[in-house]
This record gives structure tokens, sequence and C-alpha cells, in this order.
């Protein structure tokens, strides 16, 4: 009991200092997000990196990075990464080295200051309109052409499960065949033990680890390579995951 209410009052910090910390960095990328692309995501990503190097410390969660020596510069990625709670994308869209964006719900954008963060740092999806969904796969392949990384998560939603991964969907493997782009398989550890699945409003401190594996490079392979491309992918990041977990 004391730890569950230990627990909803760190949630409350850690949201509140949030917050705080957004709103000091919100004018200068809401004057960035006027300037032509990719200089707003460069720019977003560039100062979410110190945002996030000052706030995860505050809140007794410092992120510990590996393998960005993976990162060759001038090469534009795909990169996959796990999902186990809601500050995984903070935290993996601040510590991808160079431009990046991910795929987030387009109704994040109704939220006022949030809107102007999501619709630099996302490209915006309505999955419920086949028209959306379409346009949203035309401007990921234009972000890479611009030399934006996408960053995807390939479970869809966050893991509640035991299971380690959850089953991929195809189109992050998709978008890397079709742009002949490099796939970075990447995985973050400990953000499940400070937002446990099940629990409501409730946070704990801990460490965050971001670990990145060797690009896998998809030049020369069809639609045809996708189901053992995703496959690979799936057991590589699952085995790692389970045999480096207990480890940190």
């Amino acid at each position: 009991m004391l730890k569950n209410i230990l627990g909803r009052i760190y949630a409350l910090y850690a949201l509140l200092l949030f917050v705080i910390t957004m709103m000091i960095v919100f004018i200068p990328i809401l004057i960035a997000s006027l300037w032509p692309e990719p200089k707003p995501t460069a720019f977003f990503i560039a100062i979410g990196r110190r945002w996030m190097n000052i706030y995860l410390p505050l809140i007794g969660c410092p992120a510990r990075l590996k393998g960005q020596e993976y990162f060759a510069p001038g090469q534009t990625y795909v990169i996959v990464c796990n999902h186990n709670a809601l500050m995984d994308i903070p935290v993996t869209t601040g510590y991808v080295p160079g431009a990046n964006k991910t795929l987030a719900k387009a109704s994040m954008a109704k939220i006022p200051v949030f809107n102007v963060l999501y619709k630099i740092g996302s490209i915006l999806v309505d999955r419920s309109s086949e028209a959306s969904r379409k346009q949203s796969v035309v401007d990921m392949k234009h972000a890479l052409s611009l030399g934006i990384h996408m960053l995807l998560y390939p479970e869809g939603t966050r893991n509640r499960t035991a299971d380690p991964l959850k089953p991929f969907y195809d189109g992050a493997f998709a978008l890397a065949i079709d742009t002949q782009t490099p796939l970075m398989p990447s995985l973050l550890f400990n953000t499940r033990k400070i937002q446990p699945p099940g629990k409501t409003f409730f946070a704990w401190p801990h460490p965050i680890h971001y670990h990145v594996l060797p690009p896998i490079p998809t030049t020369g392979m069809t639609r045809d390579d996708l189901p053992a491309l995703k496959e690979r992918v799936f057991k590589l990041m699952q085995d790692y995951y389970v045999t480096t977990k207990d480890k940190l």
C-alpha cells in the first residue's frame, strides 16, 4: 500500500516536471516549426535530447545508451523499437542520433501545446481512414528522402503481456524494403518497471537503457522478402532482450 501511494506521488511529480520543462522548450520549438523541413525536425530533436538529458535524471530515470556508433554519418535508417510504456517515445526520439520522426495518432494533434510537438516530431495518421494510412506511407517515404530517420514501433501498441515482444506488424519492414533503407533494430529496457502495465497513474524511478543493434541492409530485397526479414528482426530483438534484461 505504501509503495502504491508513493508511486502515485512520484507519477504526479514526474508529470508536473514534464509539463514545466516542456513549456520552457516550447517557444523555440514553435519558432522552429515555421522553417521548411528538415530544419524543424532536426532542431526539435536537438532540443529534445537536451530536454531529456535534464528531465530524466531529475526524475531518477537517467538514460544509458549503447550501440549508437552503428549510426553511420549521412545514412538514413528505418529504426524499430519495442514499446512498453508511454515514456518510450520521448526517450527514443531524443536519443536517436540525428533528425527522426515517429508515427502518431492524428488525434494527438488536437491537444493544445502538444499538437506543435507532435506535428514536428511525428507523422500523423488516422488509422480508421484508409486514405490517411496511405498518405502516412507517402509522408514517411518523403521524410526518409530528406534524410530524416523513421522510428517505428512494430508491435503497434504498448506490450502489456508477459511476453518479451508482441507480434510485429508489416509496416516498418515494408517501408525499409520499398525505400531500400537499412533497418536498425533497437531495444528499450526498464520502462516497464517505471510504468508497469495494469497500474493507473503509477510510476517508479529506475534507470533506462536504450540499446541499438547493428543495421540490416535491405538493398535488393523485395516485398517477397518481407516475412523473412520480419521474422529475422523479431528473433534478433527477442533473443537480445531475453539475454540482456536481467543484466541491467
